[in-house]
């Protein structure tokens, strides 16, 4: 059974930290695929993350958290929406 205040608290912490974060898009910016010397990091429009001792995989999954958090909150609220309209 969904438990619907439990789910909009959650959602709104999760998109309350999401809108706290800098603003996007942000973009992962890798050592050999992106650039040839340096170290990889994500670069947002005001400047960028150093992130010593992440992965490849790592920064890639934190740079695109900025753009798909917000996506996804607002299906998981559309979907919420139809389910609570049956």
């Amino acid at each position: 059974m969904v438990n619907k205040i439990t789910d909009d608290y959650q959602l709104t912490s999760i998109e309350i930290r999401a809108n706290a974060a800098s603003s996007g898009p942000w973009k992962a910016m890798l050592e050999g695929r992106d650039h040839s010397s340096g170290s990889s990091c994500i670069v947002t429009p005001t400047g960028s993350i150093d992130l010593e001792g992440a992965s490849d995989s790592d920064i890639e999954f934190m740079a695109h958290a900025r753009q798909d958090i917000p996506y996804l909150i607002s299906e998981v609220r559309r979907l919420m929406g139809i389910l609570s309209s049956k």
